[in-house]
């Protein structure tokens, strides 16, 4: 064991260290071999991204699973990487080029994507850079890029396939329209938040009549864009409007009224205005009737020629001047305040636009089916379970997928017109395009300039739905050896607002494409939240950065205080007090250490009865706790395992074993006890290590001599899983006398070192004194005896079925001692009413093993004796 340990933890000075030495012997390294595969893909940040408060969490996760199936001889792989994130991308370049005076229309798509590139350069691999820190043990040489050339190639072969199959179509659709990035977005990047809204009721003339009928609208903007009214059939109060044609405000544009038992008669008028371009059920509506489509809006959410009025102008400034006209000219007739859900951009934050639009669509409903069944069947395990509704509703509900993107930057549709038509062929380059195209169109002579390539790219998460696959290439060459190994994969970590972008699409393409799951388990976090429970964000300025935390409370801190609160599922609500317990753990880690380390050791002595006893039962609690460990890790309980983990540290060893071990002050201690001390000690940092890494390699490291390349996260996880259930009980019991003889101490005001005597009365036929040394020693007792008799001026206490009788002469207070011996019956007789309900149930009784019934059976004895012994004690202290 080293020695001179510094007085303080100082992360700094060792988190650097150690991951450059994990990092320069390639201990993260993985390839296949003959050990069992232990496989984790990172959910791939956005490339430009930085660290947030939700990384921490959910890569803190995946490093313990990593680490712990490292230690367990398994060959851990964790595949780092990035996503190109299209939409936010394009936006950021975008930006950049405008504050240069730089138009990207101006400057065309080659000249883009160099500039897009470049950004990625510069800015791309920070937020890996900072996983770092925290100490993430991804294999860094595999590292991949969604847009890397082999990604590239695989999601364009994709594309190929499943239009080849006959899945893939290009259509005229409403979609939902992002005015800002300029491009469709799907369905669930669709965010709906609750506004305080307008309801305008607007009245429009009947052609060649002076009546009117009214309708009611959240957009009027939309006005302009009408072209009918519609009615149902059976509302008697427009049955004389039938057939009949209205005049939209302000334009004079001409429609006609129709009848459809879609209305709903009870919502605003009856009357609804059909505006089939910019609404999803009015274009529905218009398919049915036939009726004109007029888009009112150019791409920017301007007002286009089509509208007539307020051209060039925006949406929202147009319905702020639309009602004014409506208003002068008589036909605004009120407004109402109205609750409104509106649809925001997820990436831009903007008001979608509904949009009729030609995209690129993937048929969903024969793909979704095994998908389904093999999360039913638990095929692949959702951890927590309840979110096996979430994905079930959405995928059974689920509509085709629009997988273009009116962008640049991602993978460009691989569509090629052919000359003057909107007839395409798909191939997976140009040269094999043209090809096709010869064949299509029986003409040898065409050249690669006849042909234009579609303009669109694909939504960034077709390219990440094959993340699990094509890290290992598995969708180029499906056979290669390391698709064979690491395929599936373990285990995905992440949160649940990603469950139908990414989790469902991952599931739904490796049955597709390999026709088996793409990972066993799926276990998903909850979201980082502020004390007051609101998401965290930038523009709140309630998100703290995490490398100020790292800095401030060293990595392992951040992780520890991240994971002691962080349920499977659950929110974590944050604030600075939970990496601040993290950091306090470290501490007491690192002062155990130092004072195992300032121990002086004499050869020569015998090891004292209390520390060889003492160090049984730690030895056995250490198998207690690796066995609930290991459920609990395997179940995904992560918090609840590392609580076990810290319980077992910090009460069990730290305040416990250490406390009954250490020598008297400035004396030494025998070579045995400390043997096996550092022991257990190396035992603890070896379980703490996926948790905290850095510090239990410090340790570790101190511990004993090791060989230059030799590191904690290579050693053996301990395994033994074998212990006493009864001697853990049986310490159990110890811990209460000595706490009672502590608080009699306390409570009389004598000093902790004074001694004292012990008495002890039991109804058992055998007392065990296995830990009687124990006692002696931490409860200060110079003389420990049974007797048959009740003590004289003792203060007395119960523990299970033997009565404790501490003599105290005159300091014996009888109406303090029956006050607390009643409060202490009260209690037991609550404990002794909640066990005997329990065996009462005869649900209880018949279901649960036997071994848990017959606990409570032994907890009813133990309450009933005790009972019965307080009740003695007090009739006795009141006849005095």
């Amino acid at each position: 064991m080293k020695k001179n340990t510094s007085a303080q933890y100082i992360p700094n000075a060792i988190e650097d260290k150690w991951y450059k030495f994990w990092s320069d012997n390639k201990m993260f390294k993985s390839e296949p071999n003959e050990k069992e595969p232990f496989t984790i893909v990172i959910p791939p940040p956005n490339v430009t991204g930085v660290l947030h408060m939700g990384h921490i969490m959910n890569n803190t996760i995946q490093d313990i699973l990593t680490r712990r199936a490292r230690m367990q001889g398994k060959n851990a792989l964790w595949v780092p990487g990035t996503d190109h994130a299209s939409i936010a991308t394009e936006a950021k370049v975008v930006n950049k080029l405008k504050s240069e005076g730089i138009d990207k229309n101006e400057i065309g798509r080659e000249k883009f994507l160099e500039h897009a590139w470049e950004w990625t350069h510069k800015h791309g691999g920070i937020i890996l850079d900072q996983l770092k820190k925290l100490g993430a043990s991804c294999d860094w040489d595999r590292t991949k890029f969604t847009l890397d050339d082999d990604m590239y190639e695989s999601v364009i072969k994709t594309f190929v396939d499943l239009h080849n199959k006959g899945l893939i179509y290009r259509g005229v659709r409403m979609v939902n329209w992002d005015p800002s990035a300029l491009t469709a977005v799907s369905d669930e990047e669709v965010e709906y938040k609750d506004e305080q809204s307008k309801l305008y009721y607007v009245r429009y003339k009947i052609k060649d009549s002076e009546e009117y009928i009214t309708i009611a609208t959240t957009r009027p903007e939309t006005i302009l864009g009408d072209t009918a009214v519609c009615v149902h059939p059976e509302d008697e109060r427009f049955k004389n409007l039938h057939g009949k044609t209205v005049i939209i405000p302000l334009i004079n544009r001409e429609v006609p009224i129709i009848i459809d038992d879609y209305i709903d008669i009870e919502f605003g008028t009856g009357a609804l205005k059909v505006t089939p371009a910019h609404d999803e059920n009015d274009y529905m509506l218009g398919q049915k009737h036939n009726l004109k489509i007029v888009d009112i809006f150019n791409d920017n959410g301007t007002i286009a020629e089509a509208g007539e009025l307020y051209i060039g102008k925006d949406r929202f400034e147009v319905r702020k001047l639309i009602i004014k006209d409506l208003e002068n000219s008589g036909q605004l007739v009120k407004i109402e305040d109205l609750t409104n859900r509106v649809g925001y951009s997820q990436r831009t934050q903007v008001p979608i636009e509904p949009k009729l639009s030609m995209q690129w669509f993937l048929k969903m409903e024969e793909l979704v089916k095994p998908a389904i069944e093999n999360v039913e069947n638990d095929n692949i395990k959702f951890t927590p379970e309840r979110f096996k509704n979430t994905y079930r509703h959405w995928m059974t509900n689920i509509r085709d997928w629009n997988i273009s993107r009116q962008l640049w930057w991602g993978q460009q549709i691989p569509a090629y017109y052919l000359p003057n038509s909107n007839d395409f062929v798909v191939a997976e380059n140009p040269e094999k395009a043209l090809e096709l195209a010869k064949e299509k169109l029986s003409n040898p002579n065409l050249k690669l300039s006849d042909l234009r390539q579609d303009e669109d790219v694909l939504d960034t998460w077709f390219s990440s739905w094959l993340w699990p696959m094509s890290v290992f290439d598995g969708i180029r060459n499906p056979e290669n050896p390391e698709i064979k190994y690491y395929y599936p994969t373990n285990v995905v970590a992440t949160g649940h607002d990603i469950i139908f972008f990414w989790i469902a699409r991952m599931i739904i393409s490796g049955y597709e494409f390999r026709n088996e799951l793409p990972f066993k388990n799926v276990y998903f976090t909850g979201m980082v939240r502020d004390e007051k429970g609101r998401k965290m964000s930038k523009q709140l300025g309630n998100s703290p950065d995490p490398l100020d935390l790292i800095e401030k409370y060293g990595a392992d801190g951040v992780r520890v205080g991240m994971m002691l609160c962080s349920p499977a599922g659950g929110d974590l609500l944050y604030n600075d007090n939970l990496p601040e317990q993290g950091r306090n753990f470290c501490n007491k880690v690192w002062n155990a250490y130092r004072l195992v380390e300032s121990w002086k050791v004499d050869e020569k002595i015998p090891q004292p009865e209390h520390s060889k006893v003492a160090l049984n039962w730690f030895e056995n609690k250490i198998n207690e706790t690796v066995s609930k460990l290991d459920k609990q890790i395997d179940n995904f309980r992560i918090s609840e395992g590392l609580m076990s983990v810290y319980r077992l540290f910090k009460d069990e060893f730290s305040s416990w074993l250490l406390e009954i071990v250490k020598p008297e002050y400035q004396k030494p201690i025998d070579k045995t006890t400390l043997t096996q001390v550092t022991n257990s000690l190396d035992k603890l940092l070896r379980l703490l290590h996926p948790f905290m890494p850095f510090i239990t390699e410090e340790l570790w490291q101190k511990l004993e001599a090791r060989a230059e390349n030799e590191s904690i996260m290579l050693a053996k996880m301990p395994s033994d899983t074998n212990f006493d259930t009864n001697l853990s009980e049986k310490f159990e019991n110890i811990k209460q006398i000595i706490s009672e003889i502590r608080n009699i101490k306390k409570q009389k005001n004598l000093p902790a070192r004074t001694e004292i005597e012990l008495f002890y009365k039991t109804s058992d036929k055998i007392y065990d004194n296995t830990f009687e040394s124990v006692i002696v020693k931490l409860g200060g007792v110079s003389k420990f005896e049974k007797t048959e008799n009740k003590i004289e001026g003792a203060t007395q206490f119960i523990v299970k079925k033997t009565e404790y009788f501490v003599p105290l002469g005159d300091l014996v207070d009888t109406e303090e001692e029956i006050a607390k011996l009643k409060k202490e019956l009260k209690y037991t007789e609550g404990f002794l009413k909640g066990v005997a309900g329990k065996l009462s149930n005869k649900r209880f009784v018949d279901n649960a093993p036997e071994a848990v019934v017959n606990k409570e059976k032994i907890k009813m004895a133990d309450a009933e004796a005790k009972i019965s012994a307080l009740k003695t004690q007090i009739k006795e202290l009141e006849r005095k």
